[in-house]
């Protein structure tokens, strides 16, 4: 995402995705800055295309595909299957550069405990921000706008602490740190966005798979739900066209998509034990529709042609659908 060189009248020779953003809201008042800057992220994100990977798989029953996406660890626990998969990808310095500002988009929705599967994995989320030291990068952010009070979400799901204990940068919600931005969709016009998603150079979406009581599932492009402030159950009206207006907004870096435990019924919210399903598996890659459509097939048996966004979103040039022919 950082670090284009594809120059346009608003986009000097060399400026970041964060760099650019700043400058784009400050220049012009709030509303025309924040407004440059989702057209800015529309037209300046760009996701790595993985180098063809000739090896076959190995113990770890990661299977390779050359080209974006999606590549899939199982067996493990959250640290290795995220460690194997960044492996196998090309290495969290493909997608991490020093002097990068990263933020990292868990699920930090619910007051759940990890065992209730409602949030992303905090090792999960931990691991990552361990690999993106690793890689050099100048701050590290774990946010989200959580859908029940903040202070017990980032608490109760482990992930505050996980991430802190790997140095990372937690930040709440605050009703101070939102942008309203003209995110250029069909029903997504202006809407806030919470300040971090703006000014980072790069993006780590980091979902967990659940079952949605509304979708049918929710996977990596719903987890973008969380970047936005306001009454997001407005969207929920038609919330398979939101959830494209959002991915085609928010094109993330790499796409981690948590299959250690699985919330196999009775989603988002979750809360009965019975109701979740060890996986120990790990889907990652480029492609954010690839990704979606295989753990929708794999883990609840639903075809694209049974969930609308993802057909919307291949349409709309975002990724495709047809995961067999990636392999």
């Amino acid at each position: 995402m950082a670090g284009e060189t594809n120059q346009t009248p608003e986009q000097p020779h060399g400026l970041t995705r964060r760099e650019a953003m700043l400058q784009l809201l400050r220049v012009g008042g709030v509303a025309a800055g924040a407004a440059g800057a989702a057209v800015w992220l529309s037209e300046h994100s760009f996701r790595p295309v993985p180098a063809r990977q000739n090896k076959p798989p190995g113990p770890s029953h990661c299977f390779r595909s050359s080209t974006p996406t999606p590549h899939r660890c199982a067996g493990g626990e959250p640290r290795a299957l995220v460690q194997r998969a960044l492996e196998d990808l090309g290495g969290i310095r493909r997608f991490v550069s020093r002097q990068d500002v990263v933020v990292l988009k868990p699920n930090i929705a619910w007051d759940r405990t990890p065992e209730q599967a409602a949030n992303t994995n905090p090792e999960v989320v931990a691991e990552v921000v361990r690999q993106c030291w690793q890689a050099g990068a100048k701050r590290v952010i774990v946010t989200d706008v959580s859908c029940n009070e903040p202070r017990r979400c980032f608490q109760r799901s482990g992930i505050q602490a996980a991430a802190r204990a790997e140095g990372a940068e937690v930040i709440l919600p605050d009703p101070e740190l939102y942008r309203e931005v003209d995110l250029g969709g069909v029903v997504l016009k202006s809407w806030p966005v919470f300040t971090p998603f703006l000014e980072a150079d790069k993006i780590f979406n980091l979902p967990i798979a659940k079952h949605h009581g509304l979708v049918g599932v929710t996977l990596g492009m719903k987890n973008w739900y969380g970047i936005l402030g306001g009454q997001r159950n407005r969207l929920h009206q038609q919330i398979h066209q939101s959830l494209v207006d959002l991915a085609n907004f928010m094109l993330p870096t790499v796409t981690l998509l948590d299959g250690y435990r699985i919330l196999i019924r009775n989603g988002p919210t979750g809360g009965n034990l019975e109701d979740v399903v060890l996986k120990k598996t790990m889907v990652a890659g480029t492609d954010p529709v690839a990704l979606d459509a295989w753990a929708a097939k794999a883990w609840w048996n639903l075809d694209p042609e049974h969930l609308p966004y993802l057909q919307m979103a291949a349409a709309r040039g975002l990724g495709t659908v047809d995961f067999d022919t990636l392999r």
